[in-house]
């Protein structure tokens, strides 16, 4: 998810305005790459796929670094009335979503778009997904001034065309009219079909149903499992990635050496900042659709808070099957309607978002996958609640109900093997006085550090609280709970939070009966569970550090005896 901040007021809209006004086509020159990008993309993959690589978008950073610059300062000079970016269906789209909007047409002169290949066809120019292209409404009168914009980035922009009162999309080839419709039956919600699709519950539901966790004998190796568990790649920390790009350019962003649950960046000029955060376990959306997509919203919700802010506003990017197949569009349909039924409690609007289908090979799809990206508000920066222990002696909680709940876990899949289980432990509501109560907790300066529990389990997000500070923990399991469940299950609607002893009474006095739990206290690196010794977190942080690190350069040593 990308996140850009901008005043007030100087915003450009995605609609086009103005009879008689230009319209421009900016950025990249037009070719043949990417035609039927969107087709590609509304198809199974499968064996001859490759044959496919024209419909592959050819990207150039650079080139979009300098469009971005571009726009911009074009955006500057006040001469923009609307502007759009070229994504799927390239010009026909752009087109037809920002006339629509404005109820207005477009006669569009092809053969004056600039190209990379000689004597592209119409429908070539149409649907190329060429990308860092900008379709931009200028003031009539101020062609001068954009072109002198683009010019400057030496970036292609040519005049391609007019905004038009008649509400339909002309299109012309050295004055021949080469299609002709009306903006409006190209868009959502306007004369674009709308289907309704026979869904059905996935037969692997019948799995799911046999679950029965006291078939599984709790091991007494926990440490070693933990060991395997924190080195998962889906857990183990993505430093080796991102530390090969500076991650902290542009000065904005606070997270880097001071880690929250969601990043916070600082809203310069203000004493604001915006907490960021995308979050979404497929496992739970697999075993229920309905509930994992309320535990995604939840979790992304949840971070927002840790980190001391307040949650705005959602966008997605939902990834699925084939929507033909009726059980991949029963996993749909309920993962929408479990993603609305959080947003509404949480107050957050969906502002936009993507579909993605079709992400399926012949050995069936993916795990149905709806990510959230989520934007929350802190008022003061200076109050951002971080993740991380801060002293020994300091007295761990865990905000909420822990549950004799290992379902879905990673420890259940990876460890012993289960890969059909349900959902683990959710209710919205007490997800909601969760936040609350740790919302009025920060406020109150009660709290010293706050991470949630997500992905692995208890005993993961303690090690997480424990690596930037190399403090480490030791805590006493709930005798009324298999050990197991206790240190990995992923039960959601759970914070750990580490006070300081000199205010545990106001702590537990303002809990006022919330359901919270002692574990135990921060030492000075040593990790205790249940008085047993399990080494120094200095030790889990190498693990936690190189692991993904380690786990790619045996793929690629494996990928290259392999082609021996």
């Amino acid at each position: 998810m990308s996140v850009g901040i901008v005043e007030t007021g100087k915003t450009v809209s995605a609609i086009s305005e103005g009879v008689g006004n230009p319209v421009f086509i900016v950025g990249s020159a037009t070719g043949k790459d990417g035609i039927h990008g969107a087709t590609f993309a509304s198809g199974d993959l499968h064996d001859d796929s490759h044959e496919d690589l024209p419909a592959v978008q050819v990207g150039d950073p650079f080139q979009e670094k300098l469009l971005l610059e571009a726009t911009l300062e074009v955006i500057a000079t006040g001469g923009v009335v609307g502007m759009q970016d070229m994504g799927a269906a390239g010009i026909i789209c752009s087109t037809a979503e920002m006339s629509a909007k404005g109820e207005v047409g477009m006669r569009i002169d092809l053969e004056k778009v600039p190209t990379r290949q000689k004597d592209m066809k119409t429908w070539e120019l149409l649907l190329s997904e060429s990308q860092e292209r900008m379709l931009l409404v200028a003031e009539k009168g101020k062609e001068e001034i954009v072109q002198s914009v683009f010019e400057k980035w030496d970036l292609p922009c040519a005049v391609i065309g007019e905004v038009t009162d008649d509400g339909l999309l002309n299109f012309y080839m050295h004055g021949n009219l080469e299609a002709s419709i009306p903006a409006y039956e190209l868009v959502l919600g306007g004369g674009a079909p709308q289907y309704e699709r026979a869904y059905k519950e996935p037969k692997y539901f019948e799995q799911i149903n046999k679950y029965n966790p006291a078939s599984i004998t709790v091991p007494e190796n926990l440490k070693e499992i933990a060991e395997k568990i924190i080195q998962l790649p889906t857990i183990a920390s993505k430093r080796w990635i991102y530390h090969q790009y500076d991650s902290m350019v542009g000065t904005g962003n606070t997270s880097t050496n001071a880690p929250t649950a969601a990043t916070v960046v600082k809203v310069k000029g203000t004493p604001k900042g915006i907490a960021i955060t995308t979050d979404c376990n497929s496992r739970y959306v697999y075993a229920d659709p309905y509930k994992g997509t309320m535990m995604a919203v939840a979790e992304a919700a949840r971070n927002i808070v840790c980190c001391g802010g307040k949650p705005l506003g959602v966008t997605n990017c939902l990834n699925f099957g084939n929507p033909y197949d009726p059980e991949v569009y029963y996993q749909f349909v309920h993962a929408i309607k479990g993603m609305g039924e959080a947003c509404r409690k949480f107050d957050t609007p969906v502002t936009g978002g993507n579909v993605s289908f079709y992400n399926q090979n012949p050995d069936g799809p993916v795990f149905p996958t709806p990510t959230i990206g989520m934007v929350g508000l802190l008022d003061d920066i200076n109050n951002k609640m971080t993740l991380h222990f801060k002293e020994a002696g300091d007295v761990i909680f865990v905000l909420g109900e822990i549950t004799n709940d290992m379902a879905s876990s990673q420890y259940l899949s990876q460890i012993q093997q289960i890969n059909h289980s349900p959902a683990p432990h959710f209710n919205l509501n007490d997800e909601f006085a969760l936040q609350e109560k740790t919302t009025e907790l920060i406020a109150n300066k009660l709290v010293r550090s706050v991470q949630d529990v997500s992905e692995g389990g208890l005993f993961i997000s303690l090690c997480e609280s424990g690596f930037t500070n190399e403090l480490g923990f030791s805590i006493s399991t709930n005798y009324a709970i298999r050990k197991d469940a206790f240190l990995f299950g992923e039960g959601q609607s759970r914070i750990i939070v580490s006070v300081n002893i000199d205010l545990v009474k106001d702590f537990e006095k303002m809990l006022n009966g919330f359901p919270a739990e002692k574990i135990g206290i921060v030492t000075s690196g040593e990790v205790k569970i249940d008085g047993d010794y399990w080494g120094n977190i200095e030790i889990w942080k190498e693990k936690y550090d190189t692991a993904l690190e380690n786990y790619l350069s045996k793929e690629e040593a494996g990928a290259a005896l392999s082609s021996l």
